[in-house]
């Protein structure tokens, strides 16, 4: 290739007021429009080569799709729907599940849409929105439920998606999930090796499928070494600061023999240590903290807590694929991964 037909693409761009299509991607490959266009569209007969340099041109010219001459001509958008809620927490796994969910995106024709849900609005009525109107082509969802109605529903009108976390028909669908059990199991048995006997957990909502995990992991095994486990049934992982940390302090004030906490989130964590402190406790010491996290952090906020990192980067990409999984090839097994705990990180693996 010459060093003019190198640059033809930029100077296309640059020279002219229309925009590309996929006859301009076809002119400057010497590839027919349906391969262009299958190319574009990743499909699998295409080889990796030609993908490649087809979108090499695409990128170069400044090619973006027609979504609704695609959508008249296919019936679909290219988009996959986030699905999230809004509450607050500052910090939860949320924006590095969008990072991840976009990065497994790249290099596809799917683009990706975060479709918000505030705490006291119906979870059912973005799901139904974006299925009813055809606004995207799949669903990725998260905080799931046993029976989760919005799965149900997914599920009724054969409508593609994929979950963050497992519901009671996760043999039927899509999804990645972190191991909660064997995190809540691992977290026991490190402090019984430790020493200690009497364990408060600070767990998610109890209506999440990962917090009844959490809670069954927990208990069976601190029943197994003769230990004693409780978890609160008035604060959860998603109360507020103030909250957990004032349930905290009272608990370790009116039970001092308390030697252990089992948190499910960066911010109970963190509150559990602000409690226990105010009454002279100290992490490592007086009382053990087991926790997980997405983003390495509470190491450096007090390096003696027990950290399991869960991998966020890895669920939003294969998420992502599962997604696009779902809308091209609905007759094929679902993709489904349970990532397990593999043990605690130490600060220097920071």
């Amino acid at each position: 290739m010459t060093k003019s037909d190198t640059d033809k693409p930029t100077q296309i761009r640059a020279g002219s007021a229309r925009k590309p299509t996929l006859k301009t991607i076809a002119a400057l490959s010497g590839m027919a429009v349906p391969t262009v266009s299958r190319a574009l569209s990743n499909a699998p007969d295409i080889s990796a080569d030609t993908k490649a340099k087809i979108r090499k041109i695409a990128d170069e010219i400044g090619y973006v799709p027609n979504r609704a001459g695609l959508r008249l001509r296919t019936g679909r958008t290219n988009v996959i729907s986030l699905v999230m809620s809004t509450e607050h927490d500052m910090m939860n796994q949320t924006a590095r599940l969008i990072t991840s969910v976009g990065s497994g995106l790249r290099n596809t024709q799917y683009h990706l849409n975060v479709t918000p849900f505030f705490p006291r609005d119906d979870p059912m009525t973005p799901i139904r929105y974006i299925v009813e109107n055809g606004s995207a082509d799949a669903v990725i969802l998260n905080q799931i439920l046993p029976e989760d109605p919005r799965v149900a529903y997914l599920m009724d009108k054969q409508f593609p998606f994929a979950t963050h976390g497992r519901s009671n028909w996760q043999d039927q669908h899509a999804y990645y999930d972190f191991d909660n059990e064997a995190f809540a199991r691992l977290g026991i048995e490190e402090m019984v090796k430790r020493g200690r006997k009497n364990i408060l957990m600070i767990a998610p909502p109890i209506s999440h499928n990962y917090a009844q995990e959490m809670v069954r992991g927990g208990e069976a095994a601190a029943a197994k070494a003769g230990v004693k486990l409780c978890f609160s049934k008035r604060i959860t992982s998603d109360s507020t600061n103030n909250q957990m940390r004032e349930w905290v302090a009272e608990k370790v004030t009116a039970d001092p023999l308390i030697d252990g906490f089992i948190c499910g989130s960066v911010n109970a964590t963190m509150s559990a240590v602000a409690g226990m402190e105010t009454k002279g406790f100290e992490v490592g010491k007086d009382i053990d903290v087991v926790s997980k996290e997405a983003i390495p952090f509470l190491k450096f906020f007090r390096s003696e807590i027990l950290v399991v990192l869960e991998d966020v980067t890895a669920t939003g990409e294969y998420l992502a694929r599962a997604a696009i999984q779902a809308v091209n090839e609905p007759a094929e097994t679902p993709m489904q991964y349970l990532e397990i705990p593999s043990g605690f990180v130490s600060f220097d693996q920071y």
